[in-house]
Order: structure tokens, then C-alpha cells, then sequence
């Protein structure tokens, strides 16, 4: 995951548990709105399953670019797919994801469940680098 600084205005989100993330459809092109759990973990706002294909998680894969809806906010976010392992166990082994280790094995969810980490837009604050569309982005 990335080192990242979260804006105070969204560090009281940190304890909702469920929000609305819309993606935009892979084939489809249309928006896709999904009941889902997040978690503020590392200072990091992070959305997971179980191990298995996921419609959002392809989505995402084909456009990082999301909207997150919580506490009556839309806030814009780029969605990045969570590959290093050692950041994915420091999620499953975070007290707040417990649910997940009751449904597989660690090394498993670890090593196969779809994770991606939000970057959110704060009205007024500074947007998040699209690094696919920058080429002057660090890579």
C-alpha cells in the first residue's frame, strides 16, 4: 500500500463500516453501485472479500475510478488493486476484519481475496494521482 497521509476530514469516516461504492461496469460502461465494507487500516481506507471473482473488483481493474458514498457524501476516489503481501496480512490480521479470517484461511484470503486501497478526493484538498493516466507519475 502506499504511504499516504489521511486528510482529517475524512479521518472520521475511519468508523463506518459500510458504504456504497459505485464503479463503472467493465463491458456495461454503466455506473455499478455496491453495498460494501471498508477499513481504515494503516491510515489507509481499504475494501476486501472473500477469496472469488468479484463484478466490483473487475470493475476496478478496468477503471480505478470510483465514488465512494458515506454519511451522505459522493467522494470521487481512485481505487488501487492491494498486491504486497505483507500489506494484505496487516489487513486480515487487523481486529477489524476478524469476520474474514472466520470464513478462510489467512495464508488464503492473503494470497487470493480481492483488496483494494482508496485514494479520496476531499472537496477542496488535493486530488489523487491518476499514475495510468500521468505518465510523469512515479511508477
Amino acid at each position: 500500500m502506499t504511504d499516504r497521509v489521511t486528510h482529517p476530514a475524512l479521518a472520521e469516516l475511519a468508523d463506518r463500516l459500510t458504504v456504497d461504492l459505485t464503479t463503472r461496469g467493465r463491458r456495461s460502461g454503466r455506473p455499478l453501485r455496491v453495498e460494501i465494507w471498508w477499513f481504515h487500516v494503516d491510515g489507509r481506507f481499504v475494501i476486501t472479500g472473500t477469496p472469488g471473482p468479484r463484478h466490483w473488483y473487475a470493475n476496478v481493474l478496468a477503471d480505478p475510478h470510483v465514488t465512494v458514498h458515506v454519511d451522505g457524501l459522493d467522494l470521487p476516489a481512485l481505487a488501487r488493486p492491494v498486491t504486497d503481501p505483507e500489506a494484505r496480512r496487516r489487513v486480515f490480521t487487523d481486529p477489524r476484519t476478524r469476520w474474514y479470517r472466520e470464513q478462510a484461511d489467512l495464508d488464503q484470503l492473503v494470497r487470493t481475496s480481492p483488496m483494494i486501497e482508496l485514494e479520496l478526493t476531499v472537496p477542496g484538498g488535493p486530488q489523487p494521482r491518476d499514475e495510468a493516466a500521468d505518465p510523469t507519475a512515479r511508477r
